[in-house]
């Protein structure tokens, strides 16, 4: 029996310049957490005595002989490519509801490459896991999906991700004194929309208006650099970071009208009303999580003006994918 565990993230600036039909053209930059709410796989070898050889269960149960029956694409693509030619069982459970905006796809994909390779006896390089991840949703699945999930699922941690226009990912930890990294992981505050949504059909609405949004995007990698130097300069106002997270969500809703609708609109003005700085609709958009950045004394008023909305407390991750119970058969 193995079990990986793998974080969610928060992406709070750069979103969009982690395409790689963006990147590979013009460079990306994201910066982002993963936080301690995560995708659990446990993945065992299945004895040759039952009549089907793969068994997935997740929100459904699936019991099939041959890899390409497999409905689950993730599963069925990850096992394809690795060649897995014996039986195994895959069993899911997560922390946070699919479809949300923190990456749960990727999550799912980095932990069950994770675990196969542990299965296998195997070390596998966080590096490796967030390229290979990549490769399967991007080119495999053909999802319309970014470059960012896969590498913070992988690596865990406050990052700063570069995408070099020769596909290269460079990943720089954020370095803060523990006093500051405390305060600032306080002043967050997470909260779900009671939605779920497609998030590569926002995604690939995304993809078709990149020539037309390319300014857009550039503003919002200059914010990234900007974000940064809040995070590691001695005298900048922590404030400032949710200050431009109001500005890099202005931003992220030009890039497609299916970004955002009217409830989310009035929510977040609702929020800021309130007391909160800044906040963002997290992943592609259209539903899901959304995050603030909201001072200690004010998260009460924040909390109780959205009371119809269930609030989840967190913290940020710093492990990425790690297996967490290793007795291989």
């Amino acid at each position: 029996m193995i079990i990986s565990r793998t974080p969610h993230r928060i992406s709070f600036f750069g979103g969009g310049t982690d395409y790689p039909e963006y990147y590979l053209r013009h460079g990306g930059k994201v910066l982002g957490i993963s936080v301690d709410k995560y995708c659990y796989l446990s993945i065992r070898r299945l004895p040759s005595f039952f009549d089907h050889k793969y068994r997935i269960v997740y929100s459904k149960i699936e019991n099939v002989f041959n890899v390409g029956e497999i409905i689950h694409p993730s599963a069925r693509e990850t096992l394809r490519y690795l060649g897995v030619d014996y039986g195994v069982s895959i069993h899911y459970d997560g922390d946070i509801p699919a479809r949300s905006g923190m990456g749960s796809s990727s999550a799912f994909t980095v932990g069950l490459l994770h675990g196969m390779c542990a299965l296998e006896g195997k070390m596998v390089t966080k590096h490796r896991l967030a390229k290979e991840t990549i490769h399967i949703e991007q080119n495999l699945i053909k999802e319309c999906v970014g470059s960012q999930d896969q590498a913070f699922a992988a690596y865990g941690g406050l990052n700063l991700i570069n995408f070099l226009t020769n596909g290269e990912i460079v990943i720089e930890p954020i370095i803060m004194k523990p006093e500051k990294l405390n305060n600032f992981e306080k002043k967050f505050m997470l909260f779900f929309t009671g939605t779920s949504r497609i998030a590569s059909e926002v995604a690939c609405d995304k993809i078709k208006n990149l020539t037309k949004n390319e300014n857009n995007l550039l503003q919002m990698k200059s914010i990234v650099e900007e974000a940064y130097e809040i995070l590691v300069s001695p005298n900048r106002n922590l404030n400032e970071f949710g200050e431009l997270m109001n500005e890099t969500w202005r931003l992220k809703k030009t890039l497609s009208d299916k970004v955002t609708n009217s409830e989310i609109d009035e929510l977040y003005e609702i929020a800021l009303k309130n007391g909160a700085i800044g906040g963002k609709l997290l992943g592609a958009g259209g539903g899901g999580f959304i995050v603030f950045y909201v001072e200690t004394e004010n998260q009460p008023k924040v909390r109780h003006a959205l009371n119809n909305y269930l609030h989840v407390p967190f913290k940020f991750d710093f492990d990425g994918s790690k297996i967490i119970v290793y007795q291989p058969d």
